[in-house]
């Protein structure tokens, strides 16, 4: 069973969010919150495995709350939303040690799975968001001539290209029609990259990605 909290200012929201996590029954939806203070209390109280968080709260932003739990509850993961898709805010909701982030306009499966996926220890971020976010925030050296990249020991040239293609925002199907193989076949495969990489997960491998050089960051325009 999966307990979760629910922290939005919009008591409207709360519920809708309610009804749609309630049914399922790997999910128990154990408390509501107005504000990210009020969020960090009760998860003190009621022990949380999940906290899907706003962002844009009163008396205690969903930023500041999150930096909180993962001080205090770090078994307690942060599964943040937000009306917008590159607010500053979500950013620094990740760094402040949240789980995931999904955009506020989600399908009710898309939410559920990504409550599962925080649940289990790796993150959640909405697949059309997550090239921009890191090509947006991650910072790579400019080079006039960068070199090839290096491939980390034992990856091979499917699994190289695997993950060159995870960095370029494919999820798992897209990955497979690229390649014309299973989806299954390009799971097993991403086993293989993360553990090669040292990561956790697929954010990670993306932040990796930048870092090696594997892909570049967009320079940004404004």
């Amino acid at each position: 069973m999966i307990r979760v909290l629910i922290a939005d200012d919009q008591p409207l929201v709360r519920r809708g969010l309610s009804l749609i996590l309630a049914p399922h029954p790997d999910v128990e939806v154990v408390g509501e919150a107005g504000d990210g203070a009020e969020a960090v209390e009760l998860a003190g109280r009621l022990h949380p495995d999940v906290v899907v968080m706003d962002i844009r709260m009163p008396v205690l932003d969903g930023v500041r709350a999150t930096g909180e739990l993962a001080r205090v509850h770090p078994a307690c993961r942060v599964l943040a939303l937000s009306t917008f898709d590159m607010d500053e805010y979500v950013v620094a909701a990740l760094r402040a040690g949240a789980y995931g982030f999904l955009p506020k306009d989600v399908s009710p499966e898309e939410l559920i799975a990504a409550v599962r996926t925080v649940h289990t220890g790796e993150a959640a971020v909405a697949p059309r968001l997550l090239t921009r976010l890191i090509s947006a925030y991650v910072r790579t050296p400019v080079r006039e001539a960068r070199p090839a990249p290096a491939v980390p020991a034992g990856l091979t040239p499917r699994e190289r290209e695997i993950w060159r293609l995870l960095a370029s925002g494919l999820d798992n199907a897209g990955i497979a029609v690229e390649l014309d193989i299973s989806v299954s076949t390009v799971k097993n495969h991403l086993t293989g990259v993360f553990g090669k990489l040292g990561v956790r997960d697929r954010a990670q491998a993306v932040i990796a990605a930048y870092e090696s050089g594997l892909v570049e960051a967009q320079r940004r325009t404004s």
